[in-house]
């Protein structure tokens, strides 16, 4: 199936209210060090068309709750580099034009499609980690930059589609401070703004430490000593996940922004949804 019920790992940290997934591609050429999904996908930082997808949605979408909205995509961009030459994405869109979609991408490319979502009920979460471009393009080698991130969201707020952003991941001694990045994106007309602290598996976990020897030597007994294994996952203390958590929460308060958290255990959210979905409509 091409459309499934959103959280395969039927996760009991899983806020997220009803909703499908829909991943056009499989496969993230992105390449950000601290992704998980090269974990259970083959070739991850591959991106590759979705084979008979059109065919597929064609069969599937009739047969689909309408109210329930559709997210695209929870383990691969939806835009992709190849997205520009391909524009499966923008396909698709066409024929999701009687749902409710949210769009999660860390792609200005999105705005491409701007004349499609602002005449469907939609809405788009764009990932910024950092406003650090040279720190950014260590998390997230091949991925367009914050700079052209931001000026995305301003591209859509001014055509009339809800934004929301997601500061996610948050890793202690690399990018903890979120101060100044909530206030950027305050100051564009983001709404809300879901947070998330690092949760590494073995390869991502890899990654980081070839990448930030120093951050990663401090962080080691904090993840593998004082935190616990969740679902294949290794997390921080609770004290410490709270700890961030509350420090993007307060930042948002400060600057009138919706506040959630993903998969952190933790009742600290201030808006309607964790993922931004609310926005829609």
């Amino acid at each position: 199936m091409v459309v499934t019920l959103f959280d395969p790992w039927k996760s009991r940290l899983c806020t997220c209210s009803r909703k499908y997934s829909l991943n056009p591609y499989t496969g993230c050429s992105h390449s950000c060090i601290y992704c998980y999904i090269t974990s259970y996908i083959p070739r991850g930082y591959e991106a590759r068309l979705k084979k008979n997808i059109f065919k597929d949605l064609k069969r599937e979408l009739p047969n689909l709750n309408r109210k329930i909205p559709i997210t695209m995509s929870n383990s691969s961009d939806p835009y992709q580099p190849i997205e520009r030459e391909y524009k499966i994405t923008r396909k698709v869109l066409k024929m999701l034009s009687e749902f409710k979609v949210q769009i999660i991408t860390k792609s200005d490319l999105v705005t491409r499609d701007s004349d499609l979502l602002s005449q469907m009920k939609a809405a788009v979460a764009i990932t910024v980690t950092t406003l650090d471009e040279e720190l950014a393009g260590k998390l997230e080698p091949l991925a367009p930059s914050p700079h052209d991130r931001l000026k995305a969201m301003e591209h859509l707020i001014s055509h009339g589609i809800p934004v929301s952003a997601r500061i996610d991941p948050i890793i202690p001694y690399i990018n903890e401070n979120a101060e100044e990045l909530v206030k950027e994106l305050s100051h564009i007309g983001v709404k809300h703004i879901t947070s998330s602290t690092f949760k590494p598996r073995y390869d991502s976990w890899r990654r980081l430490r070839e990448t930030f020897p120093e951050e990663t030597e401090k962080l080691h007994s904090l993840y593998f000593d004082k935190g616990e294994r969740k679902q294949n996952s290794s997390y921080l203390p609770e004290g410490l996940r709270l700890k961030l958590m509350k420090g993007v929460r307060q930042a948002c308060k400060k600057h009138s922004i919706s506040f959630a958290t993903c998969r952190e255990g933790l009742n600290i959210n201030t808006a309607e949804s964790c993922d931004g979905i609310h926005l829609i409509n």
